[in-house]
């Protein structure tokens, strides 16, 4: 079994795929409308192109804004991406204007940092100890 698709709400999936793709570097994998107004619009990181997708999920069930904004209000991260340097990482995205809610914080053999996403979510970014 594997983790094929996970996703993130967003209030904006123009604005999320800017975010996703120019900021932090991930690939557009799937961008097919749905309806009027959404799509199934997928990002993947450029390192494992076939790997697992992050689904920018329009944020249209009333729940999924509870549970998300209630997250953010208690400083919890939605989702965790993996960096070989957060240090070096939380530079070059607060040099492009990113803004944290965490600055790099050791916890052992793990360095993790957290970011606003610019789409309603926080995202926790750490290394992975080998």
């Amino acid at each position: 079994m594997k983790i094929r698709l996970t996703s993130v709400f967003v209030d904006d999936q123009a604005a999320a795929q800017h975010f996703y793709t120019e900021i932090l570097g991930f690939r557009t994998k799937h961008d097919v409308p749905i309806g009027e107004k959404d799509r199934w619009l997928t990002v993947v990181s450029p390192e494992e192109p076939e790997g697992t997708e992050l689904l920018l999920e329009p944020l249209g069930h009333p729940a999924a804004r509870t549970y998300r904004d209630a997250l953010v209000q208690d400083g919890i991260p939605l989702a965790q991406f993996a960096v070989d340097d957060v240090r070096a990482e939380y530079e070059r995205l607060r040099a492009l204007g990113v803004r944290f809610t965490q600055e790099p914080l050791e916890m052992g053999p793990v360095t993790t940092a957290v970011l606003d996403d610019t789409c309603g979510n926080l995202i926790q970014i750490a290394t992975q100890p080998e």
